[in-house]
């Protein structure tokens, strides 16, 4: 199955900045597909996750985290149904955030940040080194969505429902047909 490569802490805010397209372009022997400017990959090709990781490194300025994980963990996490069918309510954005490794601690879910008050952000279940939740569009949510490293423990990088949905696609035969995964309802 093919490798999902997330990066962490590139093309924001002018910080670290590249082109996605022009690295998928430098790996296209790896079969990789890129998907949004924010530094994900799918690879399809067999390789193995140290060589990717390696190739990668000499790619990217220093700094840059990389995190890989397996294809098929990804669907699985993405199939389950967090949100029992319920629609995105106006201004809410779903999210699967990616760990570096699986964290230690056991947390309780489901959890908001801040805890008390208004939340900004929602976990709502956590699948080995993958947690889904949602957050609200407003200035403070990159706050709270960069909590979660210290939540977890281990650095996390987060990625929109809708990516999520286009990794799937990316992973599915032929790469362009229809996944089963659908984007939760936004009614």
């Amino acid at each position: 199955m093919a490798l999902v490569v997330l990066l962490r802490g590139v093309n924001v805010g002018g910080h670290n900045a590249f082109k996605p397209a022009v690295l998928a372009a430098r790996l296209a022997h790896l079969g990789a597909v890129n998907i949004g400017a924010a530094g994900t990959f799918v690879i399809r090709s067999r390789v193995t996750r140290k060589a990717l990781r390696a190739e990668l490194t000499s790619k990217l300025l220093s700094g840059t985290e990389i995190m890989i994980c397996d294809g098929r963990q990804l669907l699985r996490v993405l199939s389950h149904d967090a949100f029992a069918g319920r629609p995105a309510p106006s201004g809410v954005v779903r999210f699967v955030s990616v760990l570096s490794r699986a964290p230690r601690v056991a947390l309780r879910l489901p959890m908001a940040l801040p805890p008390r008050g208004p939340w900004f952000v929602q976990v709502r279940a956590r699948e080995g080194r993958f947690v889904v939740g949602q957050y609200r569009r407003h200035m403070k949510t990159i706050g709270y969505l960069g909590a979660l490293d210290r939540v977890f423990g281990v650095p996390a990088t987060t990625r929109s429902w809708n990516t999520m949905a286009a990794i799937a696609r990316a992973l599915s035969p032929g790469g362009n047909g229809a996944a089963s995964l659908r984007p939760p309802d936004r009614r």
